[in-house]
């Protein structure tokens, strides 16, 4: 039985979407790494991160370090999973640049939710707060949310749709 070449999976949506719990789920189902951008950051710079360009800051020292070592393991045949990262074209064109670096596949899942989804979903995970997660408020939702470019035909990913943030295609 041949096995498939190593594939980079990247996901876009809008915040609570449904992108870290599809994340989780694919990296399971297929044996591969996980990199969650939350856990690092919160491990990384606990506390450090106030504001936006806080983030932006701590996010661009992360990649740094993360690229290669995403390289180096589709390269060893490792299926890799970003969850983060997808969400403008800038973004998916850095990711882009990993997959293509490694001779790697790509899958670009691109998870579909209205904004009044993704708020009921942002309560909730503000109630709960996962690792790495931080309490959004909904005006945070919207600024963010307007920077939030879906993945166009023309930038030529395998994208495959997820519905509504429940993960399924």
């Amino acid at each position: 039985m041949t096995r498939p070449g190593p594939v980079l999976h990247l996901l876009c949506g809008k915040l609570a979407s449904g992108k870290s719990t599809l994340a989780r789920r694919i990296a399971r189902e297929q044996g591969a790494i996980l990199f969650s951008e939350d856990m690092w950051l919160s491990r990384l710079y606990p506390g450090e991160i106030a504001t936006f360009p806080d983030y932006l800051e701590r996010s661009a020292r992360l990649r740094s370090v993360i690229a290669p070592h995403a390289e180096a393991l589709l390269r060893a045949g490792v299926p890799v999973v970003f969850d983060f990262a997808g969400n403008t074209p800038r973004e998916r064109g850095w990711v882009r640049a990993i997959f293509e670096a490694a001779g790697a596949d790509h899958l670009l899942h691109s998870i579909v939710a209205s904004d009044a989804l993704c708020k009921r979903q942002l309560r909730r995970r503000n109630e709960e707060l996962p690792e790495g997660a931080k309490a959004t408020t909904e005006a945070e939702f919207d600024a963010i949310t307007r920077h939030f470019v879906p993945p166009g035909e023309e930038e030529g990913f395998r994208v495959v749709r997820h519905e509504g943030g429940s993960g399924d295609p």
